[in-house]
């Protein structure tokens, strides 16, 4: 939690409020904004194809929370006892064994089995065995693909629909959305919450969730982790906080928005931890094992430690129905905002009349492509894979990127948020900006790759081919920055090298405000179309001049049209009929 608060103060909250401001000032997208500097578009480019790849591997944990919610439309939880032909002789469930139908006579082998298996060293939870042996149902190894699970594939469908359709009108209708599927899983948490500080072993969890370990602060793979979080739950460095911010009003006060989202996000993500950790200490309790060693990392806790929980609540299914609709509104809130950056970034890129008009269409076919591309992670292999912690790496170097190269044009760009807030970004944001963020970033960067560790799953140790495979996942999202910028400097104007660099990290002539009413200063522009708003004092003179312009142009006019009388009178001549 240490790191976590530093990555959060030193580097989520400023990122946060650099990427907001800069798609609030443009009103675009990813792609668009880096016509402030042409050459550094490959960072849109990456930023793309960071949320595609986490757009397709999200909407399967989505689909898997829709299976869970449909599995819990019984009488009883499949995931409470451990007479299932998925479970193993491993498994011992926390609500004690079914013996309604037992006979006297085999009370005594059933006595024997419970003390048997409290004499086990290792012992699992009927809910983890659920997860591991049937739902997922992993294979052997990463080469062994195995059958589609049919029914996780059905779900995915299911997922992608529901996305699309939130999404059909844009983001009118997902934000109308977002109002329910921001506050209902606070109620859900709390009845959690509650419950699972009031369960037996639930304080050793929550002493271990706070207990720091002094010894771990020296391992970067501890603030690597951090890191990763905060630019995970904070979307940093996916271009969707760009694409999102894009659609504000001009003088929207971004800045509070960014420090109010940032410190809730991160004050839910600890309220979080409390609920998760008293839960895993009731697991740890009964399992007779440390709270570290009771459930996976990573989507794991929610799909076992969770549903343990449930199942010791009074009419469990109804809960459970509860938990699985608050995370399925929890991803699809994360899935919106993925899936708008890659439709907002087509449409700002291609930006023909048809594709503005057929947004629709535009977004059909991404969901399309995302569920085609997401098959294969329904597959037995599916949770054998190493794109996540790969890409996490890579999120890393690109915020890195992202936040070191705007120091070409911070101090112009401080102007511009002044501009659009009516306050300059304050001291500590710049200092963050210039130094502390991508001096973190880059530190962390190094020494993860340094104390790099073979990815595990379990026991299971992937083969190199499979590591290859995974950071050439990531590589793809990072390459995009320097082909880009080799191809923008052998296009752009000059005859020498140094000339082509030049023009191409200038800004491009339409970067600015979007609407012309708020182009103002250096972005004003001059033409017989043009319309400068100015202060109303400047257009209080003006108009005050061209008044007097107007009188003298009417007084000559008709100086002009007199004709001298026979009597030196003047007469106004009247028009011809």
């Amino acid at each position: 939690m240490f790191p976590y608060f530093i990555m959060l103060v030193f580097c989520g909250i400023p990122l946060f409020f650099l990427e907001l401001s800069f798609g609030q000032f443009t009103s675009l997208g990813c792609l668009g904004v880096w016509k402030v500097s042409p050459m550094f578009k490959g960072v849109g480019y990456g930023m793309m194809v960071v949320s595609t790849y986490i757009g397709i591997y999200y909407n399967v944990v989505i689909c898997i929370a829709f299976y869970y919610f449909f599995m819990s439309m019984t009488n009883l939880l499949p995931w409470t006892y451990c007479n299932n032909p998925w479970n193993t002789p491993d498994c011992t469930g926390v609500v004690g064994t079914p013996l309604a139908n037992a006979t006297f006579a085999n009370v005594s082998a059933v006595v024997s089995g419970l003390t048997e298996i409290v004499n086990r060293t290792k012992r699992t939870s009927p809910s983890e065995e659920y997860w591991r042996n049937y739902v997922l149902n992993i294979s052997d190894g990463i080469g062994n693909f195995g059958e589609v699970r049919l029914p996780i594939l059905g779900c995915l469908a299911v997922s992608w629909v529901v996305v699309f359709l939130c999404l059909i009108r844009g983001v009118k209708s997902s934000g109308k959305v977002v109002y329910f599927t921001a506050t209902f899983p606070y109620v859900v948490l709390t009845i959690l919450f509650i419950r699972g500080i009031t369960l037996e072993g639930a304080i050793s969890g929550i002493k271990y969730y706070l207990t720091p370990q002094w010894e771990k602060i020296l391992d970067a793979k501890v603030w690597g982790d951090a890191a990763s979080q905060i630019f995970y739950s904070l979307g940093c460095a996916w271009g969707g906080l760009i694409t999102m911010a894009s659609y504000n009003k001009f003088h929207n006060n971004c800045f509070r928005d960014s420090i109010i989202i940032s410190v809730t996000n991160c004050g839910t993500s600890v309220y979080a931890g409390f609920v998760i950790f008293s839960i895993l200490g009731f697991m740890a309790n009964h399992l007779g094992v440390d709270v570290s060693e009771v459930a996976d990392h990573g989507p794991g806790l929610a799909f076992v430690a969770y549903p343990e929980a449930l199942t010791l609540l009074p009419i469990s299914p109804l809960w459970s129905l509860l938990f699985f609709f608050m995370l399925i509104l929890l991803g699809l809130g994360t899935q919106f905002c993925l899936l708008e950056t890659l439709v907002t970034a087509v449409v700002d890129e291609i930006g023909t009349d048809w594709i503005i008009k057929n947004k629709t269409y535009v977004t059909l076919g991404v969901a399309i492509v995302g569920f085609l591309l997401g098959v294969p992670l329904t597959t037995r292999v599916s949770n054998k894979n190493t794109h996540k912690h790969v890409l996490y790496l890579w999120i890393d170097l690109l915020c890195c990127v992202r936040c070191s190269h705007p120091s070409h044009f911070l101090h112009n760009y401080f102007k511009d948020v002044e501009m659009m807030l009516g306050f300059p970004p304050p001291l500590f944001f710049r200092i963050c900006w210039k130094y502390v963020s991508p001096f973190i970033i880059t530190f962390i960067l190094i020494f993860t790759v340094i104390q790099y560790k073979p990815i595990t799953y379990n026991d299971y140790v992937y083969p190199s081919w499979s590591l290859i495979i995974g950071f050439a996942m990531a590589l793809s999202s990072v390459i995009c920055i320097p082909i880009y910028a080799l191809f923008k400097i052998a296009v752009s104007e000059g005859s020498t090298f140094l000339e082509r660099l030049k023009n191409s990290v200038k800004p491009d002539p339409d970067w600015g405000p979007a609407l012309q009413e708020h182009r103002k200063g250096r972005y004003a522009t001059t033409g017989p179309e043009s319309v400068e708003v100015r202060p109303l004092k400047e257009e209080l003179k003006d108009e005050g001049k061209e008044k007097l312009k107007k009188k003298e142009t009417e007084k000559k006019d008709e100086i002009g049209l007199t004709i001298p009388g026979s009597n030196g009178s003047t007469l106004n001549p009247t028009p011809s009929a």
